[in-house]
């Protein structure tokens, strides 16, 4: 017995000693002996157990040989137990830490002592320790009882070895066996935007007996498959949501383009091109870039990005043997960043493109031009790609009196745009971080090069493209951002494959696929040269769905869906999709006609136009899943027809952008000056920034100062208390100043939350505070503040 061991200086027998330090997950580790850590156990969610599973037969038997058990004393000596040093360092090194042996404590005494019986030989060493018989009994004894509790409810303990095998990510290489079974040639073409580098690369993709292209978005490798077979090539075209063959019998051709998440690893190739290489850093696909260079099974391997990513490519080649061949590549035309910003839209030219991070921005300054009696394309990531490529064309039509581009950084990859001149609107735009926390910084020096890099396209009209900013007070940041080296790629993304899942379900059959995920990230253990790949949007599908009896699999797939979270109407359609499938009914192009209510008309807003989107979204949806579910999603070819009838409709409201936003402008209350209705979406900063004037009364400086963030009139990190003061002074003058027009005609502030601004500043300067007073003021002006709100 554990008590008798431990009276007698000898070890304590137990089941199965358990480690307990696990893997890191971001921990700098390799081969067999990498570095380690605790898993993080507030990820191991206890099994209920319910109490009274004795019987009474059980019950009979422990009372016979002894008597019935007084719960007053059974509980006075439990909580002897758990005070115990020698039990709790027991309980250490079979895997219980602080945490876990204090909720396996609780559950262990909640089942004793809500029990109406317990096994014979629990309940004969209770008696003898209540007893007071120290030969017999001792709290100690009670440890192997404990133990097997603990196992019971965190079944993770008895199987934490089994769990760090399936979940040790060190040695990417080696799932990939048929590629390891060739000696691969590695092509890095390295280069700037507009450099020559991926069209050297397909060169050889068509030139080959075989091949794969690998690219970032549907519109490449749409691109390509154009590209292949207009050149006699015949290709296959490849995406999460379509699938066309070149020929007319659907025999698969010798060459496909492919989005890079659907490319296989089993198909041998002549050539595979991988674009865009530095994306392997990515914080939510990087995975896709990783699987790709490491696992496809081609003769070479051309892998196409920026020189940054050159040096890690080399190392993970070396990790599989084989070397790489760079070839570097220069910008083929000039590109020049001006000395002066623009500073007034009545100064735009023929070629011109703004670029905004923000929707609301896109429709502010589209409607600025227009009413200047210019006409602009709108561009943005939301749109459907046959949207996006009908306002290319329009804007790249020399013919066409369009020749202003409002877009956003969707500019980057993906289209051929003759711009002579990009201009950015701000440099700073909201991103997601490897935590997935939402940030709000300067735009990286990749990010900049990216997007500038499209100004002054090699074969366009334009010779040599140009940069600059709206604003004159970014322009010198702007200069020293594109100035900067871009850092070099340090990390590859890995993911989690749906077998390695699968294992994890196996041991641990009680937890939620988003508790499996979690351990499984804090188990795993990665090479230095890799990182786990964030997976909230995973974590977020699979929680809203978790009450869906699902078979793992399916669960998993559902997971995976590609769609925006912020979309409520794409979530709420997706949970339809699983709760239909869950109960075996297909779900028919009726009843996907019925939830979306087509036909659809054209917009008549902007809520309506974002409503669009959604929908196509959802088709989006439908059709990813008919891939994956053939049965259970019947209808895919009446879903692509009605998708691009929809192509068609969006293509109306966004040719009719302007009216759309005076409508949305006519909808709102009498004297707003926000853009769009109050009900429209709003950026996450212009939503902070409401809600910290509407919260917090005594914030009312910070409220403005977010705004002012969001214009891109100084950068977070700049606002410190020390020009608290200055702060002070644009509120005061905000009524008659430029900030507050520029505030207002970029739609990040309306009158209700300037006159806010005002009353709450108005009472600061009669409290002779501003901002500057006493703990004690504040805290009676923040309750003044609740009596009025109340």
């Amino acid at each position: 017995r554990a008590g008798l061991a431990l009276r007698h200086g000898g070890v304590a027998p137990r089941a199965r000693p358990v480690a307990s330090s696990a893997p890191s997950s971001s921990s700098a580790s390799s081969g067999d002996g990498g570095a380690s850590r605790a898993p993080d156990t507030s990820l191991f969610v206890p099994v209920p157990l319910k109490p009274g599973l004795g019987g009474a037969a059980e019950e009979d038997v422990g009372a016979e040989l002894t008597r019935p058990l007084n719960k007053g004393e059974v509980l006075k000596n439990l909580n002897k137990f758990y005070k115990r040093k020698e039990i709790q360092r027991l309980g250490a090194e079979n895997g219980l830490d602080a945490r876990l042996f204090h909720q396996a404590f609780i559950s262990f005494r909640k089942y004793i002592m809500e029990s109406s019986s317990v096994s014979a030989d629990l309940h004969i060493i209770l008696n003898d320790i209540c007893c007071g018989f120290v030969l017999l009994g001792h709290v100690d004894d009670l440890f192997p009882f404990f133990l097997r509790h603990a196992k019971q409810i965190f079944p993770m303990l008895d199987c934490m070895d089994d769990l760090r095998k399936i979940s040790d990510l060190r040695l990417p290489p080696n799932w990939y066996p048929d590629a390891r079974a060739i000696q691969r040639k590695i092509i890095f073409h390295a280069g700037p935007t507009n450099s020559g580098k991926t069209y050297h690369a397909i060169q050889r993709f068509l030139s080959a007996k075989s091949g794969i292209y690998c690219g970032p978005l549907k519109l490449l490798a749409h691109e390509i498959f154009q590209k292949s077979n207009d050149a006699n090539v015949p290709c296959d075209l490849v995406t999460g949501e379509e699938r066309v063959f070149a020929s007319e019998d659907a025999r698969q051709a010798p060459h496909v383009a492919c989005t890079i998440e659907m490319c296989s690893t089993n198909t041998p190739y002549e050539v595979a091109v991988i674009d865009e290489i530095q994306m392997i850093r990515d914080p939510a696909r990087g995975w896709a870039w990783t699987r790709a260079l490491l696992g496809l099974c081609a003769e070479e391997i051309h892998v196409c990005g920026e020189p940054a990513a050159i040096d890690l490519v080399t190392e993970l080649m070396y990790t599989t043997g084989e070397e790489v061949e760079v070839r570097n590549y220069k910008r083929l035309t000039p590109l020049t960043v001006l000395d002066y910003a623009l500073e007034s839209l009545d100064n735009l030219r023929p070629g011109d493109c703004i670029v905004c991070f923000s929707k609301n921005d896109i429709y502010s300054v589209s409607r600025q031009i227009e009413a200047r009696g210019l006409e602009c394309a709108v561009i943005y990531g939301s749109l459907p790609p046959g949207t996006k490529l009908e306002q290319a064309k329009k804007f790249n039509d020399p013919d066409d009196p369009c020749k202003i581009l409002v877009a956003t950084d969707a500019i980057g990859m993906g289209l051929n745009l003759c711009i002579r001149r990009i201009i950015f609107n701000s440099i700073v735009k909201p991103t997601v971080n490897e935590k997935g926390e939402k940030e709000i910084d300067s735009i990286t020096t990749s990010q900049a090069l990216q997007i500038a890099g499209r100004a002054g396209r090699f074969g366009s009209s334009f010779k040599q493209g140009e940069v600059t900013t709206m604003h004159r007070d970014d322009l010198a940041q702007l200069k020293e951002i594109l100035s900067d080296a871009v850092p070099p790629v340090k990390v590859a993304g890995l993911h989690p494959t749906p077998e390695q899942i699968e294992m994890f379900a196996y041991h641990l059959p009680d937890a939620t696929l988003s508790n499996l995920i979690d351990i499984f990230v804090s188990l795993s253990q990665v090479d230095g040269m890799y990182f786990v790949c964030n997976i909230d949007d995973f974590k977020f599908l699979a929680d809203m769905i978790q009450h869906i009896p699902l078979n793992l699999r399916s669960r998993y797939v559902f997971c995976t869906a590609p769609l925006n979270r912020k979309e409520p109407f794409v979530c709420t359609t997706l949970l339809k999709f699983a709760r239909q499938f869950s109960r075996n009914e297909p779900l028919t192009f009726d009843w996907l006609c019925r939830h979306t209510k087509w036909p659809l008309a054209a917009p008549k807003n902007i809520k309506e136009l974002v409503h669009l989107e959604a929908v196509h979204d959802v088709f989006d949806l439908y059709l990813w899943l008919s891939y994956r579910f053939m049965d259970m999603f019947p209808d895919a070819a009446l879903v692509r027809d009605i998708q691009k009838k929809l192509d068609d409709i969006i293509q109306i409201g966004v040719c009719n952008i302007t009216k759309l936003i005076r409508a949305s402008q006519a909808a709102a209350a009498p004297g707003t000056a926000e853009v769009v209705s109050e009900d429209f979406p709003l950026s996450a900063t212009q939503k902070d920034a409401r809600l910290v004037s509407e919260r917090h009364g005594a914030a009312s400086t910070e409220a403005l100062s977010i705004a002012v963030e969001a214009a891109g009139l100084r950068r977070a990190k700049n606002l410190r208390p020390s020009r608290l003061g200055s702060r002070q002074e644009d509120l005061k003058s905000y009524g008659r100043g430029s900030l507050a027009n520029r505030l207002l005609r970029e739609g990040l502030l309306t009158q209700e939350m300037l006159r806010q601004l005002e009353s709450e500043w108005q009472d600061q300067h009669r409290n002779g505070r501003y901002g500057l007073g006493s703990k004690r003021d504040d805290q009676h002006s923040s309750k003044e503040t609740r009596k009025k709100r109340k």
